[in-house]
């Protein structure tokens, strides 16, 4: 007879390991249903390394344009070794997320899971019962563009991240995050990018006054942009991909697609559970994760609007409190924090301000250049900008929006003003150190009623 487990988690992405791990604090016995690797596809396929080769860019953008610091003399790529150290990072945090959870007595049942319709999960054609609950956290597949398939030198993310050779020359289909992501590493370690998306503006999902600053940096340093026109009429050949949009064409190394992504759901057998479908594809949940069938919990890519990895933890973290027992809160989706990390970085969290005009909020805006505070000169942070929406009656924080060099650095403290209530005024009178990129927070809220001190 196969083990029966209190909480079974199926996938073992941030999502899932995190879900495990807290199932395990409090008290029950779980098993972690993983096909692959500990870590699942973030750590192993996506944001660690998407972030590793980001990083190294970084380095060697700043080594090579550094005159002007007093850093002067010949670097060069390494191709091999760079990508070396991304399989390093990924396999060394995958053998962290193991450590975790034998330390917390969590079973790892490699294979495949799916639901059976008694709730239990599936596993190589063995049974493992649930007596308290499943929680699904299977992540997100790519989605290819219509009429391209994935496949030889159209490339997913993971595709494009993993090259075995630095191209010379690639296009990114998708100007989201992980696009832009893409574009922005490319173009720094050398190689010749095009970033089309077809909505009006890249990173469409961010306030337009950020996504304008992306946009003038990215021009400035030679990516070219195309919005607003579809990739068409993609002819792959053995060392070249050939391709229209809009009234231009192109010849690249690699064509990447970064268009979106859907849930990974086909293996699981929800219907046979009575799990119900919602739009785009997504599992119907409440604000615990619990979908239509009591037993079952779906979190992360599965469910609402984002695809967020610290969006999956803080869901995993609620669904595993939930079957517990124990008091835990509703995820606050209104409260998930964005974060990109091209260069500049973007962090947002709330309303756009477009959005909150949308909805009915009289706002006031509050703006700071990075550049207007000490640090900025310091740390050559030019075109960074915080921006606040904020609600004219009460003063409430209705979204804030950063664009710089450390932009996903600093927008936790916003996120913690709002999960509070605080509003401009407390933003206001809250001291910050000197010098730090962060004081153009406070300014920024000082800017709300027109009293900042580095405008």
């Amino acid at each position: 007879m196969p083990e029966s487990f209190d909480v079974i988690v199926i996938g073992g992405g941030p999502g899932g390991y995190v879900a495990a791990i807290r199932a395990a604090q409090l008290g029950m016995k779980t098993a972690v249903v993983e096909r692959d690797k500990a870590g699942g596809r973030c750590l192993n396929y996506a944001c660690i390394p998407a972030k590793t080769i980001l990083r190294s860019a970084e380095i060697y953008d700043e080594a090579k344009n550094g005159a002007e610091l007093g850093i002067v003399g010949d670097v060069a790529i390494d191709w091999p070794a760079l990508q070396a150290r991304r399989a390093k990072v990924s396999e060394s945090l995958s053998g962290g997320v193991k450590f975790l959870w034998d330390k917390n007595k969590i079973t790892m049942i490699e294979g495949e899971g799916s639901l059976t319709a008694e709730g239990n999960v599936s596993v190589g054609g063995e049974v493992y019962e649930a007596t308290k609950g499943v929680i699904v956290a299977t992540g997100s597949v790519a989605l290819p563009i219509p009429g391209v398939e994935f496949g030889g030198r159209v490339v997913d993310t993971w595709g494009a991240w993993s090259l075995t050779e630095q191209p010379k020359k690639i296009a990114v289909v998708g100007a989201g995050a992980s696009g832009s992501e893409l574009a922005s590493a490319y173009h720094r370690l050398g190689t010749e990018v095009i970033l089309i998306e077809m909505l009006p503006q890249i990173l469409p999902a961010e306030d337009k006054d950020i996504a304008k600053v992306v946009e003038r940096v990215f021009k400035k340093e030679g990516i070219e942009i195309s919005t607003g026109a579809p990739v068409e009429n993609v002819e792959v050949g053995s060392g070249s991909v050939k391709f229209t949009y809009g009234d231009k064409s192109a010849e690249v190394d690699y064509l990447c697609v970064a268009g979106g992504r859907g849930p990974d759901t086909e293996a699981l057998n929800l219907s046979a559970a009575g799990v119900e479908i919602g739009e785009r594809g997504k599992i119907k949940v409440d604000g615990f994760g619990q979908t239509t069938n009591p037993k079952v919990f779906a979190i992360g890519d599965l469910v609402n609007k984002k695809a967020l990895a610290h969006k999956a933890e803080e869901e995993g973290v609620v669904a595993a409190e939930k079957i517990a027992g124990v008091e835990t809160e509703p995820v606050n989706q209104e409260l998930m924090v964005g974060a990109t990390f091209t260069h500049p970085q973007v962090a947002s969290v709330g309303l756009t301000e477009a959005a909150a005009k949308e909805a009915g909020h009289e706002v006031k805006i509050g703006k700071q250049k990075i550049s207007g505070e000490g640090a900025g000169t310091v740390y050559d942070d030019k075109d960074g900008i915080v921006k606040l929406v904020i609600d004219a009656k009460y003063g409430e924080v209705l979204g804030a929006h950063i664009v710089g060099n450390r932009a996903c650095d600093m927008i936790a403290e916003l996120v913690a003003v709002m999960a509070l209530e605080g509003g401009a005024p407390e933003l206001q009178r809250i001291v910050h150190p000197h010098p730090t990129v962060s004081e153009a927070v406070l300014d920024a809220a000082r800017a709300v009623d027109g009293w900042a001190i580095h405008a």
